[in-house]
C-alpha cells in the first residue's frame, strides 16, 4: 500500500529509491508491527479486563495457575494481528501472491481461534470448540490456502520437498504436496497452541523462528544468495520476508506485556494464527523439514502428547506427570520461570542448527 505509493513517487524523489531494498522494507516492517502493539497493548488490555474478558485456566494444571493467572485477559491474539496485518500491507509488494496467502492464513486462523477462545469465556471452561470442528476447520482453511499458492506459485519448485544438509536431495509430491502442506500448516498451528501454557513461553520461539525464515524467505528470494548457499532460488519469495518481520515486531511488542508475571495471554487467537502462518511461510519457502528443526520445542510439546495420550489408551499409565512437557516440568517443582527460560535457551539452540543448515550442505 504505502510501498507502492512511495515507489511511484521515485522518479520525483530519487531518495525514495531506498524502499526497493527488502532489508528496508523488513526492518520497517519489524519497527511498524512492534510500536503499534507497544503503543496499543496498554489500552488493549484495560479494556478487556473492563469487560472481562479473561480466558478459564486448566482445571487440572498446576494449582498455582489457578492462584495466579485466574483472571488474566485473553485473545491477545488481536493485538497481535493488529500488528502483523496493517505493517504487512504497509511495507509489503500486495501484486505478491505470496503475502495474500500468508495474511489469508493469519486472518482466518486467528478468527477460529478468536472463535475458540469466546466460546471458552462463555462457557466459563477451557474447552472451548470441540476438537472435532477445530480440526474440521483447519483443514478447510489450509486447503483453501494450499489451492491458492497451487494457482499462483512457482510450480517449478512448489511441489518438491527439499532435504537440509543435502545438496541435491530432492522429493517430487506431486499430487501428495496438498495432503501433506495440510498438514505442515495445521501441525504447526496446533503445535505453538500447545506450547503456549507458559508466560512468554510460545512467544519467544515463535520470535526465533519468524526471524530465521526472515532470513530464509530472503536468501531463498536472491539468485545470488541462493546460488552461493547452494539452496533452490525461488522468485518473489522474499517478500514474505516483510511478513515474518511483521510477526517478529508484533510478537516482540506483545512479549512487553506477556513476559512473566503475564498481564495477557495470547490465547487460541494468537497461537493458531501464529502457528498456522509459520507453517505457510515453510511451505512457500520449500523450507519445512527445517521448520521441524528450528521449531523443535513445539514438535517436543506435540510429541509429549501424543506420548501421553497414546501410553494412557493402551496401559492406563502416563509417561509424564502431565502433558505438555512444560507442564511435566512444572510438577516436577521447576519455577515456571526457570521452565520457560530454560525452554528460550533450547529454542535458540534450535535456531542456531537450523540456520546452520543453509550452509551444510
Amino acid at each position: 500500500m504505502l510501498y507502492s505509493f512511495l515507489i511511484s513517487l521515485v522518479d520525483q524523489f530519487s531518495g525514495l529509491n531506498v524502499f526497493r531494498y527488502l532489508t528496508f522494507r523488513t526492518g520497517l516492517s519489524v519497527m511498524t508491527s512492534m510500536m503499534i502493539v507497544f503503543l496499543i497493548g496498554g489500552r488493549f488490555i484495560k479494556f478487556f479486563q473492563s469487560h472481562k474478558i479473561t480466558g478459564p485456566i486448566r482445571e487440572d494444571g498446576p494449582i498455582s495457575h489457578l492462584i495466579k493467572k485466574s483472571g488474566t485477559p485473553t485473545m491477545g491474539g488481536v493485538l497481535i494481528l493488529f500488528g502483523i496485518i496493517p505493517s504487512t500491507l504497509l511495507w509489503a509488494d500486495l501484486s505478491n501472491s505470496y503475502i495474500w496467502v500468508l495474511l489469508f492464513v493469519a486472518t482466518s486462523f486467528g478468527l477460529l481461534g478468536c472463535v475458540d477462545d469466546y466460546l471458552k469465556i462463555k462457557r466459563k471452561n477451557s474447552r472451548g470448540m470441540s476438537s472435532f470442528m477445530k480440526l474440521f476447520w483447519q483443514v478447510i482453511l489450509s486447503l483453501i490456502a494450499v489451492l491458492i499458492l497451487i494457482e499462483f506459485g512457482d510450480s517449478d519448485h512448489l511441489k518438491n520437498l527439499y532435504f537440509p544438509f543435502f545438496k541435491n536431495l530432492v522429493l517430487y509430491l506431486g499430487i501428495f504436496f496438498i495432503p501433506f502442506s495440510i498438514f505442515i500448516i495445521v501441525g504447526s498451528s496446533n503445535a505453538v497452541n500447545l506450547t503456549d501454557g507458559l508466560d512468554g513461553l510460545a512467544t519467544v520461539p515463535v520470535i526465533l523462528v519468524a526471524t530465521s525464515f526472515t532470513l530464509i524467505c530472503y536468501v531463498v528470494g536472491n539468485i545470488v544468495f541462493s546460488g552461493y548457499l547452494q539452496i533452490p532460488y525461488i522468485a518473489n519469495v522474499g517478500e514474505s520476508s516483510v511478513f515474518c518481520g511483521a510477526i517478529v515486531g508484533s510478537c516482540l511488542g506483545f512479549l512487553w506485556y506477556n513476559a512473566p508475571p503475564a498481564k495477557i495471554f495470547m490465547g487460541d487467537t494468537g497461537s493458531l494464527s501464529l502457528g498456522g502462518s509459520l507453517g505457510a511461510v515453510s511451505i512457500i519457502a520449500k523450507h519445512e523439514i527445517v521448520l521441524a528443526i528450528i521449531g523443535g520445542l513445539f514438535v517436543l510439546e506435540t510429541v509429549s502428547v501424543i506420548i501421553q495420550v497414546i501410553s494412557f489408551k493402551l496401559t492406563g499409565k502416563r509417561v509424564f506427570m502431565m502433558a505438555p512437557i512444560h507442564h511435566h516440568f512444572e510438577k516436577k517443582g521447576w519455577a515456571e520461570s526457570t521452565v520457560v527460560i530454560r525452554f528460550w535457551i533450547i529454542s535458540i539452540i534450535l535456531a542456531l542448527i537450523g540456520l546452520a543448515t543453509l550452509k551444510l550442505r
